[in-house]
């Protein structure tokens, strides 16, 4: 059976397209709160697990080696809009380990997400470096935690490498699924990506958001991630962007991820809530705005962050006078 509409834009009075997917949350426990749609299927993360391929980076004592804090550690979180900040921060992360943005083997691309930074570079005459590339800090991330390990650098995607073994290892370990090879793809920075069931990537990250369940130093570094997340949402997307303004809204509160294609991932640790959604056509207007209505669903109309999330749910549609011609908005399956 198809899953349902979670998201619809409006046009006048008529609803002119809808976005069907899955949602599911579960509370602190691991027990599904509600599931709407097929969340046993796997389907691939993508970016929305970056914080827990971010985790050796804590673990094997790299940041703290390189003198790394909370801005360092949410651009290893991050999918970047390649702002100057982002660009050189990546760049600075990568020269306190020795190396460069050549080492760098996530491809180069343009700015993207709409930031406006894609003119002010292509006007300045240069060229996108991988540093522009918005997975460049988890990339400088991975490159880091191999230097202070001793891995080799030149290979740090092989699945061979010492640093995937371990972040295959975490995400195991974390989402108690097993990554089974004809499972994984190859994400868009060529890093390597393993289709698990949605419910699984909830469970994961409420046992971050609680720590329960996990060893006390991967609970105190997974706390140390997600930490600086929160305290640094602009590090973590950029100007603008769903997932920085509803972080900061929710002043520290609620941490919230994309991963291409329409998945993502939110938590809020104060209630060990943690959240999955997967739009079906990989819209990310859709998963954004029913991000934000599961986040009200899970906490309730009571709470006192829910009038700040909902807002987030619903945004208009204008046409090119700027005048309002319509909706996106969330949809509530019966």
């Amino acid at each position: 059976m198809a899953n349902p509409v979670i998201a619809e834009v409006t046009r006048g009075s008529r609803v002119e397209s809808v976005h069907r997917g899955r949602i599911v949350a579960v509370d602190a426990d691991e027990g599904v709160l509600f599931a709407i749609g097929d969340v046993d299927t796997p389907v691939y993360p993508r970016s929305a697990l970056k914080l827990m391929q971010a985790l050796p980076l804590v673990e094997s004592g790299a940041a703290d080696a390189f003198g790394f804090g909370d801005r360092e550690l949410a651009l290893a979180c991050a999918s970047h809009s390649s702002e100057p900040a982002h660009v050189d921060m990546a760049r600075a992360m990568l020269s306190k380990a020795g190396l460069t943005q050549d080492d760098l083997q996530c491809g180069a691309h343009w700015p993207l997400f709409g930031s406006g930074e894609m003119v002010a570079l292509a006007r300045s005459g240069e060229e996108p470096t991988r540093a522009h590339n918005n997975c460049s800090g988890k990339h400088a991330g991975f490159l880091c935690t191999c230097v202070h390990q001793g891995f080799d650098t030149g290979d740090y995607l092989a699945d061979a490498n010492g640093v995937q073994r371990q972040v295959r290892a975490t995400i195991e370990q974390l989402t108690g699924a097993t990554l089974y090879a004809d499972r994984c793809g190859l994400d868009g920075c060529s890093a390597p990506t393993y289709a698990l069931p949605l419910v699984a990537f909830a469970r994961g990250f409420a046992r971050l958001a609680t720590g329960n369940g996990l060893e006390s130093a991967r609970a105190k570094a997974a706390r140390r991630l997600m930490a600086a997340c929160v305290a640094e949402p602009l590090m973590v997307a950029g100007t603008g962007r769903f997932c920085t303004d509803l972080m900061d809204a929710c002043e520290g509160r609620v941490y919230v991820k994309t991963g291409a294609e329409g998945v993502y991932v939110g938590t809020v640790p104060e209630e060990g809530i943690a959240l999955a959604l997967k739009c079906d056509d990989g819209a990310t207007r859709a998963a954004e705005v029913a991000m934000a209505a599961a986040l009200v669903r899970a906490l309730g109309p009571d709470h006192d962050l829910t009038a700040s999330i909902a807002s987030f749910a619903v945004r208009p549609v204008r046409d090119w006078n700027g005048l309002q011609v319509g909706e996106l908005r969330a949809v509530e399956p019966d």
